[in-house]
């Protein structure tokens, strides 16, 4: 089943500055085969079921290795059965309405 999720991973008890463990997760999710698409708030990506959980617990693995404590995600999760739609696809579909109005 093809996911698509939108995470915001916020490691807790570190320096102010959370880029460096972003970045790592970031790699996690490249290295998975998956095409991490950052925001200001958070990153979507899309894959199968489990590619994309595989790759979520990979990011907590790593962050956690870098030396925070803690981590808290929020985690939105999307499906679909009656046909495949990727993330690029739903924006598209906005711009189009915005520049026809």
């Amino acid at each position: 089943m093809k996911v698509t999720a939108e995470i915001c991973l916020v490691p807790i008890g570190t320096d102010v500055s959370l880029s460096p463990y972003i970045t790592a997760c970031v790699r996690a999710l490249e290295e998975a085969g998956l095409n991490p698409q950052l925001h200001a708030y958070g990153t979507n990506i899309e894959g199968t079921w489990d590619e994309v959980f595989d790759a979520l617990r990979s990011c907590h693995e790593i962050v956690h290795r870098m030396g925070a404590p803690r981590i808290l995600t929020t985690l939105k999760v999307g499906t679909r059965t009656d046909r495949e739609q990727s993330c690029q696809e739903k924006i598209d579909s906005v711009s189009v309405k915005l520049a026809d109005s």
